[in-house]
């Protein structure tokens, strides 16, 4: 058995901006187990959520120190390897586990949703993201979007440092166009608003009204995370009666400690596989989110088709999959999870399914 680790790069075509910054390039690392002609392989690398961050080097570093340790276990019994990924950082445990997932449901032959009893026949409509801009250069930003794909989910990001004023001119504008493509095209076209914690309690209050006006069909994390859980939970809790529509945790959301007490507060939560560490935690929140009835999104960072390839795996259990990222990418080096007009499908092959560029799935 051999682990490798290895940098990469990547860059989007269109740089996002939302309520923390601008990203317009980052660098990856690729995990890889091969054993027994079989290649496992995970995604992770840094970022940061306002409250909480993590350095691309400093969980490089983990992996680093982690990979002799790895060596002596066997990959066929997955559940040694727990021990050793417990005490690290969820984005170095996901390179791991999405590594071993890869590679066990390879030796299985078959893809992971298939082996967790998933039905994966239909495909869903992934969101779009419009990151913070001026109004022209945001309906520019949609309209490069139709030229590529249906883009039937579109999800807006606000919470400007410009202020409320900004963020309605935006939203006015999007909602228009969305509109007036509607009517031309003849197709539904949801609009979703994500402020990435760029909001005050009394902004997003200020804020609904125009959201409902437009049709807004979900709010994704209008207020900052805190680290405080109590203090977290109540900012949920004082918008959630007032919100008429759903209202969905993203970074305030990480484990299932924090699903547990979000559950009475919000209407759904956001699962990023480099937040719960992997698939292992993320299918265990998922199951869970269903018997306390929240629906689901499964999001992304600036990840590459191998990191959204293995979100996909849990698209059966998901309503709002918003795993866009790789589509603006210039130079992914992964490929293989499919797409047609903007439906998202797991892969059918063994594993994730996703495979190099250029090179056949193992």
């Amino acid at each position: 058995m051999g682990w490798a680790l290895r940098r990469f790069s990547l860059t989007k075509a269109v740089p996002l901006t939302i309520s923390r910054g601008t990203t317009a390039a980052v660098v990856r690392l690729e995990l890889r187990l091969e054993r027994d002609g079989l290649t496992g392989r995970g995604e992770t690398g840094g970022f940061e959520t306002g409250h909480r961050a993590f350095a691309l080097e400093a969980v490089e570093q983990e992996l680093l120190a982690l990979l002799p340790h790895l060596e002596v276990l066997d990959p066929d019994r997955p559940q040694r390897f727990e021990p050793l990924l417990e005490p690290l950082s969820p984005p170095a445990r996901c390179a791991v586990d999405l590594a071993l997932w890869d590679w066990y449901g390879q030796r299985l032959a078959q893809p992971l949703w298939r082996l967790w009893g998933l039905d994966a026949a239909d495909g869903l409509a992934t969101s779009v993201t419009l990151g913070l801009a001026s109004v022209p250069a945001a309906l520019n930003r949609l309209d490069r979007w139709w030229r590529q794909l249906p883009a039937t989910r579109v999800k807006l990001k606000l919470g400007s440092p410009d202020g409320l004023d900004h963020d309605r001119s935006l939203l006015n504008a999007v909602a228009q166009a969305i509109t007036e493509r509607s009517q031309t095209q003849g197709v539904a076209i949801e609009l979703q608003v994500d402020a990435n914690g760029g909001w005050t309690l009394d902004q997003a209050r200020r804020m609904l009204e125009p959201l409902a006006s437009h049709q807004v069909v979900l709010l994704e994390q209008p207020l900052a995370p805190d680290l405080d859980p109590t203090q977290d939970t109540a900012g949920f809790a004082a918008l959630h009666p007032h919100c008429p529509m759903p209202l969905v945790a993203d970074e305030s959301c990480w484990d299932l400690e924090d699903l547990l007490r979000l559950a009475p507060v919000v209407d759904g939560v956001n699962l990023k596989l480099l937040k719960t560490g992997g698939l292992s935690q993320a299918l265990l929140m998922a199951r869970l989110a269903q018997r306390k009835g929240l629906d689901l999104m499964v999001g992304c960072y600036s990840d590459s088709s191998l990191l959204n390839g293995a979100a996909a795996q849990l698209l059966p259990l998901i309503r709002w999959p918003d795993l866009d990222s790789h589509l603006n990418l210039m130079d992914d080096p992964f490929v293989g999870l499919g797409l047609k007009d903007d439906r998202l499908r797991p892969s059918a092959a063994a594993g994730l399914g996703i495979r190099q560029a250029g090179g056949t799935a193992t």
